[in-house]
């Protein structure tokens, strides 16, 4: 933000306060132009009236009737032909700077011509290395500007990565996009269920499974571009939280979970708007402005109506609330409500020096084991009182291991009304019975708890009503043993499925560990090689060639959730453990600005 910036929203406020319009007489006129007579008496009056240089103000008047001028030129033009025109500012992450640039495209054109033109100016060799966001929503190419709400001379924020001089940059960019979307679909549609929605004390959340997935999706795809926000990486981070919301918004429904867990949904529009900051992007202000009125709705009410009820456990959210007011104060700053402005960020700035800690009382609980992240986190929650903030780490531990463990327990699988194979395998590992087990979860439908709860008290009950045993197949058991699998693990597949060849593969499939899961596909790419070298009819190669594919399957989304965990676990509350270096920064630049 430069002083130039500075001077601007304060010409332009007072223009508006006075009704004057640059484009009109006195200032000009048509067939002759600017009047730089009346422009400078203008500006020798602004100057007195807001504390700026008479140069200043007229180099601000000046800019802006050109403006005014252009937006003339393009609305006559988008009457009399239907070319629209767009403000593009196009962000160079990296390096800080920006390109505006002027784009016309028809309305009715798809959003991928805008792509592509915005790609030709920018001398990348096509539109999909780009992405186009409309007031704070990325741009479908697929469909048309007109459909998705763009006006004639709208501004538009366009990320691209590196773009300057480097298109590898934004096609890496787009490949990530890609392969986290990927990652994620196959996460959310595995029957392994990777990721289960809890309350705060582990009892997994009810819900239908289309809004299930779509719930998943949102807090999955959020996650990763909180990860990537963490790593500064502003351009991917914004388009990941921008689609983490559309998730969040294509199902009202279970609009109550969120509640409960409110800060899911306030933290997203908290994100977005650090990331349009970071990327030094005004252009989405509307949308900025309309974000931070949802987070502060939901905190209040988390927080109550002052943003201050906190008690220990939750003390080190207060570093979101100083964000919040930080963010607050510099969308008033550009809107030119300085003195709403000036409130918040003296509000930040309070709560900036409670969340300092000392370095010293840091370094102590990092040499007596702790991370930096989770001892930073504590000092803050307990005001640094380093055996308070021991306390603190050791109980948000306990409650941790309290609520997996409650969740480990009572975690439902839906198996379209079949039992659990890594279920079925964990309880006969600790020493039941493969028949009770099996029964045991078909009563409580997969829950672990309780099916352990009926098999240490009410065996003899389970007993007494379990159905004709079947024994497994010998020729089906040694199909399956020709495949690799165990004789053990093979018996018990049969038996569960009631000798169904097919429904006990996917039982074992279900049932394996990624480990097992590549030795059965080696042995299936031998078994299948060997067929081959040998030429011999056999019906076992198109059994393995089934198996093998269903093999890499699970493989394939074990794989993805393995690449998602890499980036979010251990990360759980990088959202609180705010370094504030840049918060404090950009306290200071924005501070001195209103002093200007």
């Amino acid at each position: 933000m430069s002083q130039i910036d500075n001077t601007l929203i304060k010409v332009r406020a007072r223009l508006r306060e006075r009704n004057i319009k640059l484009w009109e007489e006195p200032y000009y006129l048509e067939g002759i132009g600017s009047i730089e007579s009346e422009l400078e008496r203008l500006s020798q009056e602004m100057s007195t009236e807001l504390g700026i240089s008479v140069s200043s103000c007229q180099s601000a008047l000046s800019e802006m009737q050109d403006g005014e001028l252009r937006k003339l030129a393009a609305s006559r033009e988008y009457e009399e032909t239907g070319l629209a025109t767009f403000n593009v500012r196009c962000v160079e992450t990296r390096g800080g700077t920006a390109q505006m640039m002027e784009i016309k495209c028809l309305m009715a054109g798809l959003g991928s011509e805008l792509q592509d033109k915005v790609a030709q100016r920018l001398q990348l060799s096509g539109g999909s290395h780009i992405k186009i966001i409309s007031a704070g929503r990325i741009l479908s190419g697929q469909q048309s500007l007109a459909s998705q709400g763009l006006q004639n001379n709208q501004q538009l924020m366009v990320v691209v990565g590196q773009w300057r001089g480097n298109e590898v940059a934004g096609e890496a960019l787009n490949e990530r996009l890609q392969q986290i979307r990927q990652d994620i679909l196959l996460i959310v549609e595995s029957d392994h269920r990777f990721v289960v929605l809890a309350d705060q004390v582990g009892n997994p959340i009810d819900l239908p499974e289309a809004e299930l997935r779509a719930l998943v999706s949102a807090l999955s795809i959020s996650e990763k571009g909180r990860a990537a926000m963490f790593r500064e990486e502003y351009d991917l981070a914004l388009l990941l939280l921008l689609e983490g919301d559309e998730f969040f918004s294509s199902s009202r429904s279970y609009q109550p979970v969120l509640l409960e867990a409110v800060d899911n949904c306030a933290l997203i529009n908290l994100d977005i708007v650090w990331c349009y900051l970071c990327l030094k992007n005004i252009t989405q202000l509307p949308d900025a402005q309309r974000r931070l009125e949802i987070c502060e709705k939901k905190f209040r009410r988390t927080y109550g109506d002052n943003l201050d009820r906190f008690n220990e456990m939750n003390s080190p959210n207060r570093a979101l609330i100083m964000r919040l007011h930080l963010l607050q104060g510099v969308v008033f700053f550009h809107m030119n409500r300085r003195d709403e402005a000036s409130e918040r960020l003296e509000l930040a700035a309070a709560a900036l020096a409670e969340l300092k800690v000392n370095p010293e009382l840091l370094q102590q609980m990092v040499d007596m084991g702790f991370t930096e992240s989770d001892a930073r986190v504590a000092l803050r929650a307990t005001a640094g009182r380093i055996d308070r903030a021991v306390d603190f780490i050791s109980e948000r531990k306990k409650l941790k291991e309290a609520r997996d463990e409650t969740l480990q327990g009572r975690q439902v699988h839906n198996y379209g009304g079949g039992v659990c194979p890594r279920a079925v395998c964990r309880l006969i590992n600790m020493g039941f019975d493969q028949q009770l087990v099996v029964e045991a979860l078909k009563r409580t439908k997969n829950n672990l708890e309780r099916s352990i709860d009926l098999l240490q008290h009410k065996a003899d009950e389970l007993r007494a009503n379990l159905p004709a045993a079947q024994p497994a197949d010998e020729a089906l058991l040694a199909t399956l043993q020709q495949l690799g699998f165990t004789s053990a693990t093979a018996r018990t597949a049969l038996e569960t499925s009631e000798n169904n060849l097919e429904a006990a593969i996917q039982f074992l499939l279900k049932m394996l560990s990624v480990k097992v899961l590549r030795s059965i596909i080696e042995a299936m790419t031998r078994l299948l090689e060997d067929h081959a070298a040998s030429g011999s009819p056999c019906a076992l190669p198109a059994l393995a060639q089934t198996v093998l594919e269903q093999a890499k399957s699970k493989l394939e989304s074990f794989t993805a959730f393995q690449r998602f965990k890499a980036e979010v676990n251990g990360n759980a509350m990088m959202y609180l453990d705010l370094p504030l270096k840049q918060e404090e920064q950009i306290l200071m630049e924005y501070k001195n600005l209103l002093e200007r």
